[in-house]
This record gives C-alpha cells, structure tokens and sequence, in this order.
C-alpha cells in the first residue's frame, strides 16, 4: 500500500527491481504479475505498463544529455586524430572517412546518453562530425608547409589561387609575432579555417569539392539518424509460469 502511494505513476524511465517474495511483481507499477507479463528493458511488466509503455521514448535527463555531450566529443577527438593521421601518413585523403567520424559520434553519443535521443542530440551529432571532418584539415595542412614551406595544399590543385594561399599564410605570421593575443587570433583564423575547408575545396577542386561535401552529409546523415530519439522496446507477451506452493 505505501509502495503504491509513493509511486502513483509508474516511471518507464527507470525499472526498480523490487517485489514481494512468493510472486511475481511488474518492476514499473508493483503490481503483482498475473498469467501473461511483457519484458522492457530486461525487466518483468504488466500487459497495463507495457502498453502504456509502447511508443514511449528513453527518459531524457540533463546528465543523459552531458554525458553524451562527452562521449561525442570524444568520439569527434579521435575520428578526426585517425582521419589526419591516415592522410599525413600515406598521402591519400579518402572523404569516405567522413562516413566513419559520423557512425563513430552517433554511437558515442548514444552509447553516453544510454540509449536516449532526440533533437538535441542530433543537432549536436551532425556540429561534432562536421567539425571533426572539416577540422581535420589543419594538422594536414601544417604537415603540408612544414614539408613545403613556399606552398599550401590548396596551391596543387588550383594555380590561379596564389594570392588567396599567400594571404592565409602571412596573417597567420604577422600576427603571431605580437605576442599571446596574436597567437590566439591566429590559432582562432587556424579554427575558421578549418571549418571552412570543405567549401574552399570547392572553389579549389569543384567536382572533388562537391563529392566531399556529399560525403560528408552522408557522415552528418548517419550520425543524425543514430542519435534520434528511440521508442522503449517491449517484447512478449510470455506466458508466467505458475508459483510452487507449499
């Protein structure tokens, strides 16, 4: 009687595993199973709180929501860590790597938030695979000058862009020699840069260009779809087997 006024709504959230020895109780509601019973989340329910439960999405909490915040930034660290360092290591830059960085922060992401989706998640999945791709860019184009001083990678590709190439690199100079605030204004135009990278290979390499950012919106794709918020599985009916007596 007093579980029942404590709980007056059963909460799908969270099944607490609590019962009265001698029988079967619904681990949502309480109340004692009878002939038939449903499993949500590993847990023994009542066809009531089962099909209450149909449809009805994972808890979302602001813990649930910051730990998938990490976990996707995590994943979002390494995807582009592996991306950059394929490409420095072996020269080849393949954009279906984009797809990859995607699967990897939606999986983070949900794995964090323990199976809890929604808008937000997606919003924040697809802004951490973008950045990662796009930010992968840097560490390749840092090699690049370090191996070729006099050059950046997007002077392979496109002749006519000498003077666009040469402004990126002397402001970057210019303002790094004014001390701590120049430093981070530079490392602040790196950032810019960066995220802008996939449309500045577009104007460099139009086709290759495109094909990228097509890539890379399937990889935004993926990590938008994984992170969707996921209704509560509920399976059975079972039939409950009768308790010994005696």
């Amino acid at each position: 009687m007093n579980s029942t006024l404590n709980n007056p709504t059963p909460q799908f959230g969270t099944a607490e595993y609590v019962g009265t020895p001698g029988g079967d109780h619904c681990q949502f509601c309480h109340q004692p199973i009878g002939l038939t019973y449903y499993r949500a989340k590993a847990a023994m329910v009542c066809p009531g709180c089962a099909e209450s439960m149909r449809g009805a999405l994972a808890k979302d909490t602001h813990a649930a929501f910051m730990r998938a915040i990490f976990f996707g930034v995590g994943a979002a660290i390494l995807g582009l860590a592996l991306y950059a360092t394929f490409a420095i290591v072996t020269g080849i830059v393949i954009g279906y790597a984009s797809l990859a960085v995607g699967w990897l922060v939606g999986k983070a992401m949900v794995k964090g938030s323990n199976g809890v989706g929604g808008r937000r998640y997606q919003v924040i999945a697809i802004l951490l695979t973008y950045a990662a791709v796009s930010m992968a860019a840097i560490p390749q184009m840092i090699d690049y000058a370090r191996k070729h001083p006099h050059e950046l990678p997007t002077q392979r590709k496109a002749a006519n862009s000498d003077d666009l190439d040469g402004s990126a690199t002397s402001q970057p100079s210019k303002v790094g020699s004014e001390g701590s605030g120049g430093i981070g204004l530079a490392l602040a135009q790196l950032a810019l840069w960066g995220l802008a990278s996939p449309f500045l290979e577009l104007v460099a390499d139009p086709v290759g260009g495109l094909i990228g950012l097509v890539i890379l919106s399937v990889g935004m794709r993926f990590a938008w779809r994984f992170t969707a918020g996921k209704p509560i599985e509920v399976f059975g009916p079972f039939e409950n087997s009768p308790q010994p007596t005696g």
